[in-house]
């Protein structure tokens, strides 16, 4: 590497906007009790910050390559630190999630530029180098987030997991203007705003329907209604894109099944593998009452599985078709989600460990293959906007499954403690319901409902892998080393056709 300083730029703004999709979880039952904040605050708290990054990132990209990718980059840092003070400032539940989609809006745009820049500032084997860093920060952050939380969340306090970002973002500001050199996409195209927006209305409407459902029932008027609002969005967003001279999404595309089932595979794994955390950090601190960094721990076995197995499959695995490393994967995450199911009211954190060690493993598979595998299933002019597509996916996944797995958990708490009752507990509100409720009957419930939501989250890593098993048979690598014409215009930001 002649020079480590664009890369550095470049990784320390990466690290820093995917921290921060997992970096709340060990902290909602502290947010809960600071803000009285309900179950679905605390779902908007982790779903307002993921669903702005996947229903902006498509359209923000596009802007970049128009508009110039270092000038947005560094604008969408700003706007980041500046939600990430309103997040630490926040007097209530709303303004906290308000704060957490405008992070989520600089998160895109932070995001949607990081491989474009890497493209423009090295070359050949340097820029090799460069993915493998970025690639290994990425995996990092994911990893991190919760123990970082917990860490922050016991130690100063839950607002300097927010607070935090402001010195890096400046960090990041300074040396991405000193070191990164400006880029911009072919000269002629055109921002799909209209695409941009329809995707966002569908992607926002279908989450916060599911979230409705969880509180007021799925028969309800107001689910209906917001769920009929997510059909009619994503028709509109069909229409759009089949007439746009350049789209977000080349909808031709999901004629290929191999690409198709890539997209599958994307958002049942992040929804499989990660949707159930949220909960998972609430049974432990509000029902086991561990502390923040201790309940962090328990996730270890996840996040260190996936990093050995990620870290020696890259060498072992090489040349295994991407069909069996992502589709295999998935089943071993569906595993360890149905491996989660064995909860009662006498459970310690231990029953936890071989269902997180199990989904550890798939995540390792699975992780590092789906990019190599989306390029590798779609032709070379449309590389960037596959890789664009399966990271929107993923972050939509990780929404939608904590939607649906909070919908689900609370549905099978009221069967024993009543509408109210449910929430509350689920909400991190365990022990003030201890005063009407018995311990025995608050643990019971919650076991019981963590254990309906487990073995959803297993069926969809299962069906994800059986549908990529089936599906993506034209996708022959799974690293991304048997790719390489793909992944350097990806790198090149050549995100749109």
């Amino acid at each position: 590497m002649r020079t480590w300083g664009p890369l550095t730029a470049v990784c320390l703004g990466t690290f820093m906007l995917l921290l921060d999709v997992t970096i709340v979880v060990v902290a909602l039952p502290d947010m809960a009790t600071a803000l009285d904040a309900s179950l679905s605050d605390l779902q908007w708290v982790i779903d307002g910050y993921a669903l702005a990054l996947a229903a902006l990132l498509l359209g923000v990209g596009a802007a970049a390559d128009v508009l110039g990718r270092r000038r947005l980059n560094v604008a969408g840092t700003a706007l980041f630190a500046l939600a990430s003070l309103g997040c630490g400032l926040a007097t209530n539940a709303e303004a906290l999630v308000a704060a957490r989609a405008l992070q989520g809006l600089g998160a895109a745009a932070m995001f949607a530029t990081t491989l474009p820049l890497l493209g423009a500032a090295y070359q050949g084997r340097d820029r090799s180098v460069a993915l493998g860093v970025w690639g290994a920060v990425s995996g990092a952050a994911a990893a991190m987030g919760p123990i970082v939380g917990g860490l922050l969340a016991e130690g100063p306090g839950w607002r300097w997991i927010f607070f935090v970002n402001l010195p890096v973002s400046v960090a990041s500001m300074w040396l991405t203007l000193r070191v990164v050199p400006e880029s911009k996409g072919q000269a002629g195209r055109r921002v799909d705003w209209a695409g941009t927006v329809t995707f966002a209305l569908f992607a926002g409407a279908l989450t916060y329907g599911v979230v409705r459902a969880g509180s007021e029932g799925w028969t309800s008027a107001p689910t209906v209604a917001t769920l009929t609002v997510a059909v009619l969005s994503l028709a509109a967003f069909v229409a759009v894109e089949r007439r746009v001279a350049h789209p977000l999404l080349d909808l031709k595309l999901l004629r290929m099944p191999a690409f198709t089932g890539v997209l599958v595979g994307a958002i049942g794994y992040n929804a499989a593998a990660f949707g159930l955390m949220p909960y998972l950090s609430i049974w432990l601190q509000t029902v086991l009452g561990m502390s923040p960094v201790t309940g962090s721990l328990v996730m270890l076995p996840l996040a260190a599985t996936s990093f050995v197995v990620a870290a020696i499959g890259g060498r072992l695995l090489h040349g295994v078709p991407a069909r069996l490393t992502i589709g295999v994967g998935l089943l071993l995450i569906g595993g360890g989600g149905i491996a989660l199911a064995v909860l009662d009211a006498g459970s310690s954190w231990g029953a936890l460990v071989p269902g997180l060690t199990l989904a550890g493993i798939g995540t390792g598979l699975v992780s590092p293959a789906l990019g190599g595998a989306a390029l590798a299933a779609v032709p070379p002019a449309n590389s960037g906007m596959a890789g664009g597509a399966v990271n929107t996916f993923r972050q939509l996944g990780y929404a939608l499954g904590v939607a649906v797995f909070g919908t689900v958990l609370t549905s099978r708490m009221q069967d024993t403690l009543g509408h109210d009752a449910a929430h509350t507990v689920a909400g991190g509100g365990a022990a003030a319901m201890r005063g009407t409720l018995s311990d025995h009957a608050v643990r019971t419930a919650f076991a019981s409902g963590l254990n309906a939501a487990a073995v959803v989250a297993g069926v969809v890593g299962l069906v994800a892998g059986v549908a990529v098993l089936a599906m993506v048979r034209s996708a022959r690598t799974a690293p991304e080393a048997k790719v390489p014409a793909p992944a350097e215009r990806v790198l090149e930001g050549q995100s749109q056709p």
